[in-house]
Order: structure tokens, then C-alpha cells, then sequence
């Protein structure tokens, strides 16, 4: 498992707004314990179901749900950057950022956790590590100058690795491997792109008008749940960085109600 130091958790000060509390402070536990258990219950059957018989439309609810559930291990870690996954505990809620990323992909939680609030600092900025480099604009260039500043060369040998050692020593079907753990992972980050930097932090043709520089898109709330755990409400989330994600269409509402 990752070494973890504990960095500190910036604070962003709002100052525009009303203060707005996190009602649940053990919620964001519960809600990380059960995206984690169903992950790893969800892909530990998958790997060993006969997927021999199935026709390829078959696959696809079944892609579409692990993909969801591997948005979910991200959506959690990122919850711990702003220490709301068990704010009662720093130790633990960064611990439980680090697994989901460590099983998302791999990913370093430190090196996140900095980037992340490089990018509520100077959101959209060039200084923003999400954001594109002026010329990278359009999302599929802009997708890949984003991913290319969070993989590196090291992450991909070793689940290439691991996905060999999956494949010739524990004898996992090659299929199974490919539709349920790679596909999945890359849909994800696909997914948390699109709905989390691309289409809120993308520049409205008249310009930014807030300082978050980010729109929320709108939708239905059974709707932004399903497309990225609510990370389509950005403005909100900038503007209340220690509300948990089950928190943001209510914020999203208040404010409606507010304008």
C-alpha cells in the first residue's frame, strides 16, 4: 500500500456567500465504505463470470456499471482532498483517499491532492494544472494534455505488469480482464473529464464572469447522479469546496431559490 505523509488540507475562504455546514459528518464514511465494497464486489465476480455465451450488447450495461462504480472510487478520493470523507479523523479520511486512488489506477494521493488545490486556487488559469495549455482547446487534445500531466510511464508498466501476472499466474480470462478492469478505468477518466473540467471549466463564448470560473451544468438531479455524482454542479462545489458530493444538488437548489 502507498506511504502516505499527511498534507494539510487548504482552506479556501468564501467570503460572497453564507456559511454552509456538512450535516453529515459521518456520512462521508459510510457513503466511502459502500462505493468501495460494491467496486470490489462488483469486479471480484465479474472477473470470473463465463462471458463466453454473452452477445456484445450484454456487455454494455455491464461496462456502463463499472465504470460508474470506478468514478465513484475517484469521486471518494477527491471528497477526501477537501477532508470531508471522515472529517473527524485527517489520518483516516487521507488513508481512504489514497486506497481509492491506489485502486482506481495507481494514482499518487499526494500528488493529486496538491494539483487539486493548485486547480481551486487558480481555477482556469495557467497556473490551473487541469486546465488546457491555451492550445489544447478542443476536448480530445485537451483530454490527452490533461491525462498526460497525471500518468506516467511507471503506472502504466506496472498494471501492465499486474495485468499479466492477473492473466498468466492467477489464470483470469483475458476478456474478462480487458471489459471489466481496463475498459472501465479509461471510460472513467473519459467520464470525470467530460462532466468535472471539460464542461464546466470550458471558456462561455462572452467569458468568464465569476471568480471559480466555472458554470454549473444543469440537470436533473436523478440524472447529474448518474453522469458523475453530481460534479456537474461546479459552481457549487468551487464555491462550497467542504460539501460532499451527495450535498451538491442541494446547494445547487439553494441557490435557484436564492437568483
Amino acid at each position: 500500500m502507498i506511504q502516505l505523509e499527511q498534507p494539510p488540507l487548504p482552506q479556501i475562504k468564501i467570503t460572497t456567500t453564507p456559511v454552509v455546514k456538512n450535516k453529515s459528518p459521518f456520512g462521508g464514511i459510510f457513503m466511502a465504505i459502500a462505493i468501495i465494497s460494491l467496486w470490489a464486489i462488483s469486479l471480484g465476480l465479474l472477473l470470473y463470470i463465463d462471458i463466453s455465451q454473452f452477445k456484445f450488447w450484454m456487455f454494455l450495461p455491464i461496462i456502463f456499471w463499472q465504470t460508474f462504480l470506478y468514478t465513484g472510487l475517484f469521486i471518494t478520493a477527491h471528497d477526501a482532498m477537501h477532508g470531508v470523507v471522515f472529517p473527524k479523523s485527517p489520518k483516516i479520511n487521507h488513508f481512504i483517499g489514497s486506497l481509492c486512488l491506489f485502486l482506481y489506477g495507481l494514482l499518487s494521493y499526494p500528488k493529486l491532492l496538491k494539483k487539486h488545490w493548485l486547480h481551486h486556487h487558480n481555477p482556469a488559469s495557467q497556473t490551473d494544472p487541469d486546465f488546457h495549455n491555451g492550445k489544447h482547446k478542443n476536448f480530445v487534445a485537451w483530454y490527452l494534455y490533461f491525462m498526460k500531466g497525471y500518468w506516467s510511464w511507471r503506472q502504466i508498466i506496472t498494471l501492465t505488469i499486474i495485468f499479466n501476472i492477473a492473466k498468466y499466474i492467477l489464470h483470469l480470462p483475458e476478456d474478462n480482464l480487458t471489459y471489466f478492469w481496463v475498459m472501465p478505468s479509461i471510460l472513467s477518466s473519459l467520464q470525470l473529464f467530460y462532466f468535472g473540467t471539460f464542461l464546466p471549466h470550458s471558456e462561455p463564448v462572452e467569458g468568464y464572469k465569476d471568480p471559480h470560473r466555472s458554470h454549473t451544468i444543469s440537470r436533473p438531479i436523478w440524472w447529474s447522479f448518474i453522469t458523475c455524482y453530481h460534479f456537474g454542479y461546479h459552481y457549487e462545489h468551487h464555491e462550497y469546496p467542504h460539501i460532499p458530493w451527495w450535498q451538491l444538488p442541494e446547494i445547487y437548489r439553494m441557490f435557484n431559490a436564492k437568483f
